[in-house]
């Protein structure tokens, strides 16, 4: 068990704070160069250190895995981003119990600890309300915890947990998830303050933001109009000379082109552009909007006394910017990335959608690269430095003397952990639970605090994403791009073999970007390092090496086997990808209700806003099914005012397979009569939504229908829903 050094003085050990936003790219931020203003980074940096060589993995839940335990991703068993998880034991997707987090190691030592925000560390199988819940956030060292699961969710209407218990959003008017997490941030700052004063506290806030779908309330949206006319290739240039002349990188940074995959902004037609550009407009407003709500923690923190002693750490982005959206953009980018594509003439149609909580929207590929400047590619990408340099500042007052400089030694998120425990004075414990600890892979960065000259202290790291792969030693980076592009998530990829994989040698003491591979001036140095990164992966039991956008195997599923089911009311928040399969085949749900008054509310969803499917019942008592298939098609059927008594409505579903993503017919019947049948023109191919649920009673998440956030089941009883699937 972890506990405080002796020579630790309990009532001055410092608070500790981390802040990590999700896809945001090296140059997006202004403190660190880019087009979008970030005055709470802004306000940290200047009392506080900036680093300008920090990495992360290049994608979501193996960063937040390395941040939290010290590890290599791989090492914890989260190799892979969790939605592509499969059964090998570096990308199960399974944190291991040989990898304790560092709240554990604080929590053992008197800290109290909370995780606000993403998690993303849950497989599925472990994600509903049958548990188990350890590897849930209260199951990881976290006293307490308020957040979302997946991936992402909707902005204005999450999919939300408090402890291992669904939970709806506060219902307001002007709700934003990003606001939310802050004030829960806040108000548990405060109980901390009030009722264990002398107890330090670990918080872990981890926001949604940036993350698609793209969502901001109004105002926000609207700051940015006109910056981005000029389209992203301009825009990286002008980034990339802010960059060198406010020395985030050296005068003689080059800046890297477009890859090919990209088109030029020239080429695009003046609709095309239109809609990118509101797009991005949408996309800046969302990250100034979150940074500035993070500004209320710090003013917490002010205005308690508190600041000065807690260490502060600012991490802007779980990786670079994200492509997802595609070249073009996309209005529901789930949809346009299982490839149901999106016309120019319907994005430009809902130009004012973007943004709005009627959207599902990612901005195209051409921005995520302009918002790595001047680096190569973005998130998804580990060979190259779009996808894992992103900014990092620290501050705390009473130990970081420099406010306001540069630190440019290497780093990397698993050196967090490391850190954390060195200025709480706790040594991490040999064994956890009576389970031995593998050692840290990251090293303690606190040298760095007192001197700018302080010696490298992370001198050797490997990164590997779907096949995409590096190894960095003493200032030279090998890296091997495993090809395809970083916007086809959600469907199987192409086999490539790791054989005809180049690989690249790049000097980055003397070539800040990436930009010049030296590999022919060096094949013997090269020839070493890809030596050091198959020990590397050897120790780390990767190879062979595997590509998770092709490695598919079965997972635990809850309801494998099975294609008849009842459910009753209370049977909330089950992950879709743990719900029965209702894609690509025919289904009939059979909903016994008791109407006792005036009925209304959500008999049975899943899914959300963007696509999905759900039995309601209306204001006026009308029994109805939505079906929505992104920006596909959408269909609602309602039948007659339900009376008072027992009814008996179904869903029929007729898949017209075989095959992905094909047309369906759906009826709604009602006691026995057809009371509605409409035509799909075609259903989602893989998945509704990545963080939606299934749910019996109400909707834990965005609601498919055009009715109110919960819409929970009232004047009357859900006896019981019946679903048969076919074949």
């Amino acid at each position: 068990m972890g506990s405080p050094d002796s020579t630790t003085d309990a009532a001055q050990r410092p608070n500790i704070v981390v802040v990590l936003l999700d896809d945001v790219g090296f140059g997006a931020a202004s403190t660190f160069g880019g087009p979008v203003h970030t005055p709470t980074l802004d306000r940290l940096a200047a009392r506080g250190l900036r680093y300008n060589r920090f990495h992360t993995t290049a994608i979501c839940s193996p960063t937040r895995a390395a941040l939290l335990t010290g590890r290599d991703a791989h090492a914890t068993g989260v190799g892979t981003v969790l939605n592509s998880a499969f059964d090998h034991p570096a990308y199960k997707g399974v944190l291991r119990a040989e990898t304790a987090t560092v709240a554990r190691h604080l929590r053992d030592a008197g800290y109290s600890t909370a995780c606000i925000g993403k998690w993303h560390l849950a497989p599925t199988w472990e994600s509903s309300q049958v548990g188990p819940f350890t590897r849930w956030p209260t199951g990881q060292g976290f006293d307490h915890f308020y957040g979302f699961l997946g991936g992402e969710t909707h902005q204005f209407e999450p999919t939300l947990y408090e402890g291992t218990r669904p939970v709806h959003r506060p219902e307001r008017d002007d709700y934003h998830l990003t606001e939310d997490l802050v004030d829960r941030s806040v108000d548990w700052v405060r109980m901390q303050r009030s009722t264990t004063p002398e107890r330090p506290f670990f918080l872990y806030l981890a926001t949604g933001a940036t993350h698609a779908p793209l969502h901001v309330p109004p105002g926000w949206r609207e700051r940015y109009a006109g910056a981005f006319d000029q389209g992203w290739d301009a825009v990286r240039e002008e980034t990339a000379q802010r960059q060198r002349d406010g020395e985030v990188t050296p005068p003689d940074a080059a800046l890297t082109p477009r890859p090919e995959e990209i088109p030029a902004w020239a080429d695009l037609s003046d609709d095309e552009r239109t809609v990118a550009v509101r797009m991005m407009e949408v996309y800046a407003g969302f990250l100034e909007h979150t940074d500035t709500q993070l500004g209320r923690l710090v003013d917490e923190l002010e205005a308690s006394g508190q600041f000065e002693n807690t260490l502060f750490c600012y991490v802007v982005g779980d990786n670079g910017s994200s492509a997802e959206g595609g070249p073009a953009g996309a209005l529901s980018y789930m949809g346009t990335l299982q490839g149901l594509p999106e016309p120019t003439a319907l994005r430009m149609a809902a130009l004012d959608r973007i943004g709005t909580a009627d959207s599902y929207a990612q901005y195209p590929a051409g921005w995520a690269w302009a918002m790595t400047a001047p680096f190569q590619w973005m998130k998804q990408v580990a060979s190259h430095l779009g996808g894992t340099r992103n900014p990092m500042v620290l501050s705390w007052p009473d130990r970081i003397s420099g406010a306001g400089e540069w630190r440019r030694q290497f780093g990397h998120v698993n050196d967090l952990a490391p850190t954390f425990l060195e200025i709480a004075g706790v040594t991490a414990p040999e064994t956890v639970d009576g389970v031995p600890q593998l050692p840290f892979d990251g090293s303690s960065m606190t040298a760095t605090f007192a001197a700018a000259d302080a010696p490298e202290y992370h001198r050797q790291q490997l990164f590997e994403v779907n096949g995409h792969r590096a190894i960095y030693r003493d200032g030279w980076l090998a890296a091997a791009h495993h090809g395809g592009v970083p916007w086809t998530v959600g469907m199987p990829g192409t086999p490539r073999d790791f054989a005809d994989d180049v690989w690249e040698l790049y000097d980055l003491d003397a070539d800040f970007s990436q930009s010049a591979d030296v590999a022919a001036e060096h094949p013997e140095l090269l020839t070493e390092l890809r030596e050091l990164f198959d020990a590397e992966a050897t120790r780390l039991g990767i190879l062979p090496l595997q590509d998770a956008r092709v490695a598919r195997t079965k997972m635990p599923r809850l309801v494998e086997g099975r294609t008849s089911f009842t459910f009753y009311p209370g049977m909330v928040g089950l992950p879709e990808g743990q719900a029965p399969r209702l894609l690509g085949r025919s289904w009939h749900v059979a909903a016994r209700l008791e109407v006792s008054g005036a009925v209304r509310g959500v008999v049975a969803t899943i899914g959300g806003r963007a696509a999905g499917w759900s039995l309601w019942v209306d204001e006026e008592r009308h029994p109805v099914v939505t079906y929505r298939t992104f920006e596909v098609d959408r269909v609602e059927l309602r039948g007659e005012p339900l009376a008072a008594g027992e009814h008996l409505v179904e869903v029929v579903f007729d898949y017209q397979g075989p095959g992905f993503a094909r047309p369906a017919e759906l009826t709604l019947v009602v006691d026995g009569a057809e009371a509605g049948r409409g035509r799909l023109r075609a259903t989602p191919p893989a998945i509704f939504s990545i963080d939606e649920t299934f749910d019996i009673g109400c909707t834990t998440g965005s609601p498919v229908g055009d009715h109110p956030v919960s819409f929970a089941f009232e004047g009357g009883r859900i006896l019981r829903v019946d679903l048969e699937l076919d074949g």
